[in-house]
């Protein structure tokens, strides 16, 4: 499955040939300029690692928002290891804002709930900072490596020390402080957005209301995300920054809604040429694109109108979301009637409706500013498919950022097959040891027999016997602290199963599918009875993720032995019996994680590379 992939605008960089040699036309390619532009982006950042930053150089403050008071705490824990290993700009505020206990209330209600925090920390001083807010605060059950310590914490395979999410969005944002007025830029921790314009060019956000980025994108695209239908504009090419005007925001609308609404753009005429490089395949076969969002910017006026909304309403009991809720309410074609439009929402609120209609009421009126980025491309990695595709297949992404197959890591040479490698973070690996390609190993140790099957992931986990991970493998470890006791659980899978799929009773738990196979077959397998004990927490909703099925193991290397067995055993249908186990849900692991012993183990690895490769 390829992820979501956005870009290049037909008919853009389109030079006379008359005027241009064989060197200006390979340097005038998209797929060239934009990795230029990102290593630009890359280089500017890593001289401001660690190094105090001149006023308006860099953001005043950089926000991170947490699901609850566990994931609060971890992301503080790690800015303070970045912070005192000098891998951030220093001289700016790092917080992270936790949504209130009780219900979810989005990230839109994140943002409501940290425009308070920033009232209550900075008064009216916050009215002149330019802000960075990351979303951060799902529990990533989509790719449950990054579910213990972040989404906006997840390795990338380059840098040294290894770039994380956050430094990353941090490198490609480094030129908006200093043409921003002050405001508050919106984003998410698993979205990575590419883009190149001209050189003596900036994107500037100095307009009032709301900014938004727009990246060109198929029909098959805009139907998952939102969907900008700009005002008419009168010009006959298209340049790679355009300033352009909202009409109206579409919220993943359908094709016939895009068409309905005049959202789709039709190129006429294309070729493979006229785009920039990467996945244009849907492009080229729609021969229609739209402009799809991103990130948006809010002015202070704006972000102080939400604030008093908030303090208002007091509590919020229904989750808003930051884009299909602010930004549909804006520009001068919107209409109210997308506030009763549940299609898209996961669990409908009695409130949801009257809340959507009062931010409609609220924001009304409000400007929506476009900056169209046609030679642009945007990137999710929050699925364990996205995750796999673009660390080991995909080339363009690694041309761009310069993704390596092994990354800071001890580790020989990767041979490459079909043009997919494996991939090796902040990892020591016994020469001895196979890992197939399409495969991403980090904050791992291996030994010298074990043997890593296609398209596995394993993450934070020791492996020193003998041990063979089947293809399709997801293997990832956490450190606990239990009644004071340092203990480990190794949570087992297939990277194609759903842990979200839920069940509402017991006897429906058979259409649930562990590693392929029925979840029924494979409790019998481990000897486990079909009870409500088995499943953790809210008793309404039945899933992989709560239920109780990973040993608990005194230390990390048993702990990823005994989950290797219960996963042979279902892929074997040979008996392996956890009646003797303690067993946890990964609901569970995230409540007793020690976040401070994961952090120790990756330490511990990093200096013994530093130690070996000096």
């Amino acid at each position: 499955m390829r992820a979501v992939l956005r870009g290049g605008i037909p008919g853009s960089f389109q030079p006379a040939a008359e005027k241009v040699g064989v060197m200006d036309a390979l340097s005038a390619s998209p797929g060239v300029s934009l990795r230029e532009a990102t290593q630009r982006k890359l280089r500017r950042f890593s001289e401001l690692r660690g190094k105090p930053v001149a006023a308006g150089e860099f953001w005043d403050i950089v926000a991170i928002t947490a699901a609850d008071e566990k994931q609060e705490l971890a992301y503080k824990q790690q800015l303070s290891e970045k912070l005192k290993k000098r891998e951030l700009p220093l001289g700016v505020q790092y917080h992270v804002f936790v949504d209130p206990a009780g219900a979810k209330i989005g990230n839109g209600g994140s943002t409501l709930c940290a425009l308070r925090c920033l009232e209550k920390l900075y008064g009216d001083k916050w009215n002149s900072f330019t802000i960075l807010l990351i979303h951060s605060g799902g529990y990533s059950q989509r790719l449950p490596n990054a579910s213990a310590l972040g989404k906006i914490f997840t390795a990338l395979p380059f840098g040294n020390p290894i770039y994380q999410m956050l430094e990353l969005k941090l490198a490609m944002y480094i030129d908006f402080p200093s043409h921003m007025n002050p405001g508050i830029l919106v984003t998410c921790a698993d979205d990575i957005e590419l883009y190149s314009i001209g050189e003596s060019e900036f994107i500037r956000f100095d307009k009032p209301g709301f900014t938004a980025l727009a990246h060109p994108s198929s029909l098959t695209i805009g139907t998952t995300h939102g969907v900008f239908v700009l005002e008419p504009f009168n010009c006959l090419e298209h340049r790679d920054l355009e300033y352009r005007c909202c009409h109206r925001f579409l919220h993943k609308p359908s094709m016939e809604k895009m068409h309905q609404c005049n959202a789709v753009c039709r190129p006429g005429n294309v070729s493979q040429q006229d785009f920039a490089g990467g996945d244009t395949t849907s492009l080229i076969l729609d021969h229609e694109y739209v402009y799809t969002d991103s990130l948006f910017y809010m002015d202070h006026k704006s972000a102080r109108k939400l604030l008093a909304f908030y303090e208002k309403i007091g509590t919020l009991n229904c989750e808003i979301d930051a884009y299909g809720d602010f930004l549909q309410a804006l520009g001068p074609g919107a209409t109210v009637e997308y506030t009763r439009n549940t299609s898209n929402v996961t669990k409908e609120e009695s409130e949801l409706v009257d809340m959507r209609q009062r931010i409609f009421d609220l924001l009304k009126g409000t400007s929506l500013n476009v900056v169209v980025l046609n030679n642009s491309k945007f990137y999710h990695i929050g699925t364990t498919e996205e995750y796999l595709f673009h660390f080991t297949s995909d080339s363009s992404l690694k041309s761009e950022l310069g993704l390596q197959s092994i990354a800071f890591s001890i580790f020989p040479a990767i041979p490459k097959c079909s043009g997919n490698t494996s991939c090796i973070i902040h990892s020591i690996l016994d020469s001895r040891c196979s890992v197939s390609p399409g495969s991403v190993v980090e904050y791992s140790r291996l030994g010298p027999d074990v043997s890593v099957g296609e398209n596995c992931i394993i993450s934070g986990s020791y492996v020193i016997a003998t041990a063979v991970l089947p293809a399709y493998s997801f293997v990832c470890s956490l450190s606990l602290k239990m009644n004071g006791h340092l203990k480990y659980s190794t949570m087992a899978f297939g990277v194609q199963d759903t842990l979200k799929k839920n069940v509402k009773t017991l006897s429906d738990i058979k259409s649930l599918q562990f590693f392929g196979v029925c979840f029924l077959s494979c409790l019998d397998i481990w000897n486990l009875q079909v009870t409500e004990e088995l499943f953790s927490g809210n008793k309404t909703y039945l899933s992989l993720w709560n239920a109780r099925i990973f040993p608990v193991c005194s230390s990390l290397s048993d702990s990823v032995t005994t989950s290797l067995k219960m996963l042979n055993a279902v892929q074997n249908k040979s008996k392996f019996s956890l009646n003797n186990y303690e067993l946890l849900s990964i609901e569970e692991m995230l409540v007793y994680k020690d976040v401070e012993d994961m952090i120790t183990y990756r330490e511990q690895i990093f200096l013994e590379i530093e130690e070996k490769t000096a």
